[in-house]
């Protein structure tokens, strides 16, 4: 009980230090205390659900009842609770996988509702374990109801609540990621619009109906027919996610960017990571790239683009003259190399696969084992890396500027020549965050402007967010690690990659563990984008399978600790998948529509 408390406590110390961007401020008749009074007495009422819960029992009748109503309850608050204190809302309904806290070394076991549904559907605990879950997730619901009570709702906080929960929808409860054990998250999309919409009407719905009064009409229709359609069939395997999302909740974000813009109460926030005005989650403008670049390096200008773009291809930037960034991440291979294991500036083999460059700039993590924290210190590395361009950050070729293209270049894009080669590793960076892959033939499909979508294809796009689980570590629409709706971390996993194709030895590459040296973190890398995949083959981080049917097969087994590894903490399912030959052929049918390499280069 004393450490519960003393969670809580640090909770509530560290949400009190948490910043918001600039609201600005706009004459508004909207009351918005409703819907506040709204999302309170949802926490409230989640509370009383976890007390039912704990008096009912582990294992009785109405167990599972009281479970699946707290997070009903839990789904209404969710949006303004994730955005007002996102840590401790991620805590109260993450995933139910231990935390490694990098300022003490100390490995936090999991906690919240997803762990809560392990121990009530999976039946391995005890009523005193039990209850202590129910009492740590009371805390976290405390921590949240005093930060609704203390900050009120105003159209900022409103409208980037709900374009992330919106996000939610779209990502993490079409893939089941809220839910894995009960499958319940299917049927919670339906709590999640109803929500919307109760807000939706405490607040903005009478300014919209002076402003557009069809508007109106048009939001209460879309969410009734969404609401209809997930009712008909919620099931976790049957549900057709790919109707849903293009038919219904592409339509209903439309709507929504519509509504924000004729309240004329918030004009949107570029601190984000979304382009508020972006009609869905699936337009090539959907991601904001600035949010994920260094701060000291966003919102480049045309010109340092430019430059960065000859420097990508130049072999110059490398000390021996023989290495450019196309050396390894070939524009016709899917800027990838197309090799198992990548080469050094000698031509010897690295240790690991060469990644996509494309939409590489949406993560927080970089190089397989995720080291580097942003494009700009990947870049560094690489510059600094004796066995690639072996070329300090901190000098600088002269022999570049023999070049009198450069000399332009770099006066146009800096406004002189460089002495470093820090504005050089600024304008590649600058450059790699444009190589943006997002129309392809999936996109142009989900988004409607297509309708050439096959039925295999619309099957794969199905298994791949349903029974397939690709989705719950392949986060759509980005299909990386990199977890939606905040995009503030990119997951990395054990998974337990073997060393070659007979699936016999483990991979001895430890990946993230070299960083920390614990044991959670053994064969932990990062999880790469499924998007061009079609290209980029070999694939993981040793480059061992050759073909997407071999990595599917891998998955199917359970990966390696269903191939008999020794892997205590993989994070990977141990179950087999049960997917038919058909089911595997339509999944790599689906992939192949994710490919999209730009033409210019």
């Amino acid at each position: 009980m004393q450490k519960i408390k003393l969670l809580i406590i640090l909770l509530i110390v560290f949400s009190c230090k948490k910043k918001e961007p600039y609201i600005s401020q706009y004459p508004t008749e909207v009351n918005w205390k409703p819907a506040q009074d709204y999302y309170l007495s949802n926490l409230d009422l989640t509370i009383r659900y976890l007390d039912s819960l704990k008096n009912e029992g582990l294992y009785n009748k109405k167990t599972k009842f009281y479970f699946s109503q707290a997070r009903v309850a839990f789904k209404k608050t969710e949006p303004y609770v994730g955005y007002l204190n996102p840590e401790v809302a991620h805590k109260t309904n993450g995933p139910a996988l231990p935390v490694f806290k990098e300022d003490s070394g100390k490995v936090i076991a999991p906690i919240g509702l997803q762990k809560l549904e392990e121990t009530i559907y999976e039946k391995g605990s005890t009523p005193e374990a039990f209850n202590i879950e129910i009492n740590i997730i009371k805390g976290l619901c405390s921590v949240l109801k005093r930060n609704i009570k203390t900050r009120p709702l105003n159209p900022q906080r409103f409208f980037v609540a709900t374009h992330q929960q919106l996000m939610r929808l779209v990502s993490l409860s079409m893939s089941g990621f809220d839910t894995p054990v009960s499958g319940l998250s299917i049927s919670e999309t339906a709590v999640s619009l109803q929500g919307l919409k109760d807000v939706y009407n405490l607040t903005i719905k009478n300014l919209i109906i002076k402003e557009d009064k069809s508007l109106d009409s048009l939001f209460d229709s879309q969410i009734a027919e969404a609401i209809q359609f997930v009712n008909k069939d919620s099931s976790f395997e049957n549900f057709d996610r790919y109707t849903f999302i293009r038919n219904f909740l592409n339509p209903i974000t439309t709507t929504w960017v519509t509504i924000r813009k004729k309240s004329k109460l918030w004009n949107g926030s570029k601190a984000f990571p979304f382009n508020f005005d972006a009609p869905t989650f699936f337009e090539e403008d959907s991601f904001n790239s600035n949010f994920f670049a260094k701060t000291n390096n966003r919102f480049p200008t045309d010109k340092k683009i430019a430059l960065g773009k000859v420097l990508f291809f130049d072999k110059r930037i490398s000390k021996n003259g023989t290495m450019s960034c196309a050396t390894c991440h070939n524009p016709k291979k899917g800027y990838a190399d197309g090799l198992a294991l990548g080469t050094d500036n000698s031509g010897k083999l690295l240790q690991r696969n060469t990644p996509t460059l494309l939409n590489s700039s949406f993560q927080k993590g970089f190089f397989w084992d995720g080291r580097s924290g942003s494009l700009e210190s990947q870049i560094t590395a690489v510059f600094n890396n004796k066995k690639e361009f072996n070329n300090s950050a901190h000098q600088f070729s002269n022999a570049i500027l023999t070049d009198s293209t450069y000399v332009l270049l770099f006066k146009n894009a800096y406004g002189n020549a460089p002495t470093s080669n820090k504005a050089v590793i600024k304008a590649i960076s600058s450059y790699v965050a444009t190589l943006k892959s997002f129309n392809s033939k999936f996109d142009k499909n989900i988004r409607g402007e297509a309708n050439n979508f096959s039925q295999g294809e619309k099957r794969g796009f199905n298994l791949f967010m349903g029974k397939a689980l690709c989705a719950t570590c392949h986060f759509m629409p980005l299909t990386n690690g990199t977890v939606p709706p905040f995009f503030s971390e990119t997951e990395k996993e054990v998974i337990g990659v073997p060393e070659t194709t007979e699936n016999k030895i483990l991979d001895d590459d430890t990946g993230f563990y070299f960083v920390f040296k614990k044991a959670l973190h053994k064969g932990m890398f990062k999880t790469p984008t499924v998007r061009n995949a079609e290209l980029t083959a070999p694939y993981m981080h040793n480059g061992v399978y050759n073909t997407l049917q071999e990595v599917i097969e891998f998955y199917v087994q359970g990966g390696g600790a269903g191939l008999g590894f020794d892997l205590p903490h993989q994070t990977l399912p141990f179950d087999k998948l049960e997917l038919t030959n058909q089911d595997q052929k339509d999944l790599i049918a689906f992939i192949t529509t994710l490919t999209d390499v730009p033409e210019e280069y």
